[in-house]
Order: structure tokens, then C-alpha cells, then sequence
């Protein structure tokens, strides 16, 4: 008796919203069927109907907290269990913290370093194996232009999405040999749930073009993904961020942060 192939996938984590829904929309268009994870039960559900009626692809869910310190191996477990084959591993999942260090909650650090290091770390080896032995596949990894901006209030942010670009860089190097691709997104602002709309006037950012849509960036990281590019930056303006923000002297940056008071800041919680 013959067994069943396994269902080949499009795993996202943070696949219920924003950026990784949008990249949802854009692999099924292409017939992917998905894999989306996120804490967000009733999100996914939502998106699960609304992907399958509009492009006729199955899209599966997994409800987890990723945060969790053995969460990479309930999700490799799952897919294990339902035999699905994770032919596209994208590292979505993700927050921002915006505040000083000493001022930050203390469960918000613990799951920024989980979700921006921790997590697509692990996801890349557990996933990454499999992709070697079959020598197909392909890894997303979404880093931000944050990660070149080692700025007062992203502190925490920044950094950790600094260590995922150079992560993927690395992993890119690795991976080649066994013709795995592994490509770093670097989106700027993008008008998603991150963002506080009581702060933030996102259709008026977007207008000026100093943010982008999760669409527009879900397009172009689709399209260079495979393209097998190494990086993908979305938008002009956002590729002249990346050269003109590390010219910026640190004691301008200083400056502005002793002057303004936008931030959480720790003298306020000590």
C-alpha cells in the first residue's frame, strides 16, 4: 500500500496580519498552499476562510503563543504529525518595542529577543535540515531597516533585527551548497497593526510615500525570494535610508533624544 506524499507548505509565523498575511495573499495567488502561525485564534480562522475562497489553496492554522520556550518544536511537531513538507519557511513573527531598555516591560524584552532571535533561529535549523536532505527550499527572513539604526527608544528592536539580517546572511552562505536559498526582507515603515493609529496617521504616511503597504512589500519580497536575491529592500526611498542613516553622527541622535520627550523613558519608572 502506497503512502501519501506529504503536503508541501508555506510556513508563516505572524501570518495572521500585516506583513505576513499580505505575503500569505501573495503565495496563494501562486497556488502555495499555507501553513499560517500565529497567538491570534480568531485572526487566523478569519484569514484561513478568506484565503481559501479568494485564490482555492488550502490554508491550515496552529494557535501558539511563539514566545514559549519549546514553541519551534511544537510547530515542527505539528507539521510532522500532519505531514506537511514546509517547502517555503518564512520568520515573520514580531514586535515593537518602542521605549528605553530600563523602562521596557519586562515580558515585552523576553519576547522581542524570542520573536526576532530566538525563534527564527531555531525554525531555520529545525526546517533548515529537512531542506538540505531534500537539497530544495526556500527561508524569508524578515529583518527591518531598523537594523541599521542603532537609535535611543528601538534599543531593543533594532539590534535584534540587526542580528537576523546577519543571520541570514550567513545562513545564505551555508545553504547555497545544498541549493537552499535563504533571503533577508528589510521593509521601512510599513502601515501595519504595529504601529498605534492614535499615534501614527497611517493613511497620510502612506500618501506621502513614507510608508508602504504590507501588499507592496509582500510583492516584492515574493519576487526576489524567488529570484534567489540575497536582500530585498522595498521602495527607493527606503534604499537610500540604508546608505544615508549610518552617516548620521551619533551625538545629533544624542541630541535629539535629550530634547524630545516621545519616549518611555526609565527615570519615569525607577
Amino acid at each position: 500500500m502506497e503512502t501519501a506524499s506529504p503536503q508541501r507548505v508555506a510556513l508563516i509565523t505572524g501570518g495572521s496580519s500585516g506583513i505576513g498575511l499580505a505575503l500569505a495573499h501573495e503565495l496563494a495567488k501562486r497556488k502555495y498552499h499555507l501553513l499560517l502561525v500565529s497567538n491570534q485564534e480568531l485572526a487566523l480562522r478569519e484569514c484561513k476562510l478568506d484565503i481559501e475562497k479568494k485564490h482555492g489553496v488550502s490554508c491550515l492554522t496552529y494557535c501558539i503563543d511563539l514566545t514559549i520556550a519549546d514553541a519551534p518544536q511544537m510547530v515542527f511537531k505539528f507539521c510532522e504529525s500532519n505531514r506537511l513538507e514546509v517547502e517555503i519557511l518564512i520568520n515573520n513573527a514580531g514586535i515593537l518595542l518602542f521605549s528605553e531598555v530600563v523602562a521596557a516591560d519586562a515580558e515585552k524584552l523576553h519576547s522581542i529577543l524570542q520573536l526576532h532571535v530566538t525563534v527564527p533561529s531555531k525554525m531555520s535549523h529545525l526546517f533548515g535540515k529537512l531542506m538540505v536532505s531534500r537539497r530544495s527550499g526556500h527561508i524569508l527572513n524578515v529583518s527591518s531597516i531598523s537594523s541599521v539604526m542603532p537609535y535611543p527608544g528601538i534599543s531593543l528592536y533594532g539590534p535584534t533585527k540587526t542580528y537576523l539580517r546577519y543571520f541570514t546572511r550567513a545562513l545564505r552562505s551555508e545553504m547555497k551548497i545544498y541549493n537552499v536559498n535563504v533571503t533577508c526582507l528589510i521593509p521601512g515603515a510599513t502601515a501595519t497593526s504595529l504601529y498605534d493609529p492614535n499615534r501614527v496617521n497611517l493613511p497620510l504616511a502612506m500618501k506621502l510615500g513614507i510608508m508602504k503597504s504590507p501588499e507592496f512589500v509582500a510583492r516584492k519580497a515574493v519576487s526576489a525570494l524567488f529570484q534567489r536575491n540575497a536582500e530585498c529592500i522595498p521602495g527607493v526611498l527606503n534604499k537610500v535610508i540604508m546608505v544615508l542613516i549610518p552617516l548620521v553622527p551619533m551625538w545629533l541622535i544624542h541630541l535629539v533624544h535629550r530634547k524630545t520627550d516621545f519616549l518611555e523613558k526609565g527615570k519615569n519608572t525607577l
